[in-house]
Order: structure tokens, then C-alpha cells, then sequence
């Protein structure tokens, strides 16, 4: 029987097949073609507006809806909660409360300002962005989780306008998921708009006359999506750097429990065909146990699921094999995954060896699929190694920060040689006059 997952050994694999384990899913979203048929459709919704998002459902979801239905109606929010189940709400509001305590402790100080230096008084003052535009697929399956992680934030940041773009469930009347719908109502986010994915983002950074154009767009999604949002970043729009194809990785030693990291294993690997799981451990005899297990389980997913998974964890994934635990530290820094689980016998120390990851869960009570509904630490993370130079998105995604100085006129007197000199130095004549301007009329009082 062919395994489930691939196994190599860090030690022996070449510079090629590392690379090959690090890349995972960034190819297809710089994809020179793909970018330029996605540039296609953001030049068409900059020209044509509602239209061209009108074309794009049709074209791309089998979706005949008029301009004028594109804004989700208040007679949908209200049939919506009639077609969700008491439990699955009740986990809406689980995910929104805890997730709305961890994100209060993040701007908790808007303003804040020290003495750095005699007479200089220097802090910083944090304010929400302007507006903010928020992606939830859907092309796989229902996901109001994404909703709660994207909008719980950006609520708790203040953003005074916030614009959601849901695509439609293919080949319908343009129904949008009913308990994405519950989510935002119990968010108290209104603007929902059904529109294409690659199409949607292109509204939400250059608006129609229907969407509202918004400063900043976030949300996860397929290679389109995320190569849309790269592609507004030059219209003038900003965007979150990346939240692509489904990633893990979970460094595990002999005292694991084989059977639950499987089913860990399986929870990213499910997601779709361009998804990655990773195991990495000291422990040829776990990986054997583990690939155990994961047959057995992998055999009661129901498909499309299980070749989604053996994708993730044959051709894009698998176990990497090292020395110990330190060189597994090392192999997760450089994958710097989304998600992040440690199951050894002492996780702490571990931790204190890794720097990159969208998030680490500690110990095997701390499962993935926690994380991303209810645990409250952002589940909208970087994919693609771009944890590496970000985190997750957070009420801090939402807000910018002013910085803020006073200085005194002793400070300004002691401090005005150095500026003197540097602006002499770098050929500003006005900034050097600045200062002398200030010297002359304080010699002027004395």
C-alpha cells in the first residue's frame, strides 16, 4: 500500500528538494499568467464597475444577478438566522467573544508618551484605519469562521466603515451562505456584497457604484484571490501579505500521541488540493505509527476531502525526519508555516528556539481546528514562509500609529548643533535656517 505521507530526512535531502518542501503553494500565486488574466479582470471592474462584477458571477460562478442585487438585502440577514442551527450560532458567538477579549488587550493603550531625554517628550497615538474591506471564500465549502476571525478585529479596532464581499454559492441565484450572513449581523456589519472572488477584491480597492472603495482589503482565499489583492497594492490599496492555501506543521517527539497528531495532521490537509502538512520530528518509529493512524482516518473522509489530504501530505507535504529537536526548530524556521503545533515533552524550551510562525499551539490539547474557530488568537494568518515578516491579522491590522513629540526650549537649544551640523552636512539651507530662526528669536527675547 502506497503511504499516505512522504518521508525524507533533512540530512539527506539536497538543496533542490528543501526548496521544493519551502516553496509550497507561492508559485501559483505568482504565476505570470495567472497575474496577468487577474490584472485583466481588475482593469474591466475599474472600467465598468457593477458590470463587469456582474459578468465575473456569471462567468465564474454560474450566477445571474443584476446590479442591483449585489448588496445583500435585509430580508436575506433575516432569513438567514431561520436557516442556521441554534449550535452552530451559538459557536459564532463562542469564536466572536473570546476572540473580542484577546484583540481589547491589543489596544488597550491608544496613546502613550515618556521623557526620552530631557525635555523631549516623544509616544505614539493609535487610530483605526479609514476603512477596511473583508474577503470570506466560499468556493470550497461554508465558512462564517473566517467572517468572526476577519470581522471580530476590525470591529475592535473601530474601523468606521467596514465592507464585506462573500462570493455566492456557484450556479444559484446568487444565495449567499446563510450563517456567513449570521455572522456578520451579529457583528453588526451590514454592507455584505456577493460578488466573484478576484472580481470582489478589485471592488472593495477601487469601488463601483455599488461597493465602496476601502483603504485596506484582508482576507484568505485561493491563488486568484491572493493574487488580486497583491495586484491592487499597486491602485493604491493595502493588503495583507499572504493569506493563501492551507499550511501546517507540527513538530512532534516519542512522546506524542501518534493517533492525535493524525488527526491533526488531516485538519489543514483537508482544506484543498494546494494545502501543505508537515510533520517533523526525531522519530522514525512515531512517523511509522503516525502513517498508521493516518490510514485509518484518511479512509473515513469522505472525498473530495481525502485526495485533498493526500496531496497535503504526499506531493506537498510529509514527515521530515531530523537529528533532534534543535534541528527541528531550525527546519521550522525556515518553513515559518501558518500554523504551528508542538507536541514534546517540553514544549517551552522549544519554543524559545523558533521565531517564525503565524501561531504555535502548545501540547496536543491545543489542536489546530481549536485555534482557528474558538481559542480567540487570529486564525487569518500568513502562508508562503510571509510569517516571516508578519503575523497574523489582528485589531492592530486595523489601526495605524501616530507618532507624537514635544520638546522643550532647553532640549531645543542642546539638541540644535547636531541638527546644524547633519542638515549642513546633507545640503537642506532651509532646514539649517529652521533652527537658526529659532536661535535668533530666542536672542532676541534675552
Amino acid at each position: 500500500m502506497t503511504a499516505v505521507m512522504t518521508c525524507q530526512r533533512w540530512s539527506e535531502m539536497d538543496e533542490s528538494a528543501r526548496a521544493a518542501l519551502l516553496a509550497r503553494g507561492t508559485a501559483a500565486i505568482f504565476d505570470p499568467e495567472m497575474l496577468e488574466s487577474i490584472e485583466r479582470l481588475i482593469e474591466d471592474v475599474a472600467q465598468r464597475g457593477d458590470a463587469a462584477l456582474v459578468d465575473a458571477l456569471k462567468r465564474f460562478d454560474d450566477c445571474e444577478v443584476p446590479a442591483s442585487r449585489l448588496l445583500v438585502s435585509e430580508e436575506e440577514f433575516d432569513a438567514a438566522r431561520k436557516q442556521v442551527s441554534d449550535p452552530v450560532l451559538e459557536g459564532i458567538r463562542v469564536g466572536i467573544e473570546n476572540i473580542r477579549t484577546f484583540n481589547q488587550q491589543l489596544v488597550s493603550e491608544e496613546e502613550w508618551r515618556v521623557e526620552i531625554a530631557p525635555g523631549i517628550e516623544a509616544g505614539e497615538k493609535s487610530t483605526p484605519v479609514a476603512s477596511a474591506g473583508l474577503f470570506v471564500p466560499s468556493g470550497k465549502g461554508s465558512y462564517p469562521s473566517v467572517l468572526v476571525q476577519l470581522g471580530t478585529p476590525a470591529t475592535v479596532a473601530g474601523v468606521p466603515e467596514i465592507v464585506v464581499v462573500v462570493p455566492p454559492s456557484p450556479g444559484g441565484d446568487g444565495e449567499v451562505d446563510p450563517a456567513v450572513l449570521c455572522a456578520a449581523r451579529e457583528l453588526g456589519l451590514a454592507q455584505v456584497f456577493r460578488a466573484n472572488g478576484p472580481s470582489g477584491v478589485a471592488a472593495l480597492a477601487l469601488g463601483t457604484e455599488t461597493i465602496p472603495r476601502v483603504r485596506k482589503v484582508v482576507g484568505p482565499g485561493s491563488p486568484p484571490v491572493q493574487a488580486a489583492q497583491i495586484l491592487c497594492q499597486v491602485r493604491g490599496c493595502h493588503t495583507q501579505m499572504l493569506c493563501g492555501p492551507s499550511e501546517s506543521l507540527i513538530v512532534a517527539d516519542s512522546s506524542a500521541d501518534a493517533d492525535l497528531l493524525a488527526a491533526d495532521l488531516l485538519n489543514e490537509a483537508e482544506h484543498g488540493p494546494d494545502s501543505s502538512s508537515v510533520l517533523v520530528t526525531d522519530s522514525l518509529d512515531l512517523v511509522e505509527s503516525v502513517e498508521g493512524h493516518l490510514t485509518r482516518r484518511l479512509a473515513r473522509l469522505p472525498e473530495p476531502r481525502q485526495e485533498f489530504a493526500r496531496i497535503a501530505l504526499g506531493r506537498n507535504g510529509g514527515a521530515i525526519v531530523v537529528s533532534d529537536l534543535a534541528e527541528a526548530a531550525e527546519v521550522a524556521n525556515l518553513y515559518a508555516p501558518e500554523h504551528m503545533q508542538l507536541a514534546t515533552d517540553d514544549d517551552d524550551s522549544l519554543l524559545k528556539l523558533l521565531d517564525h510562525a503565524g501561531e504555535v499551539l502548545l501540547g496536543q490539547d491545543t489542536p489546530i481546528s481549536l485555534a482557528n474557530y474558538v481559542l480567540g488568537v487570529p486564525a487569518a494568518l500568513p502562508t508562503g514562509s510571509f510569517a516571516r515578516v508578519t503575523g497574523g491579522i489582528t485589531a492592530e491590522t486595523f489601526r495605524k500609529k501616530m507618532s507624537v513629540a514635544r520638546a522643550s526650549g532647553d532640549a531645543l537649544s542642546r539638541l540644535s548643533p547636531a541638527v546644524e551640523a547633519l542638515a549642513d552636512h546633507e545640503g537642506f539651507p532651509a532646514h539649517l535656517e529652521a533652527i537658526r530662526a529659532r536661535q535668533k528669536k530666542s536672542a532676541d527675547v534675552d
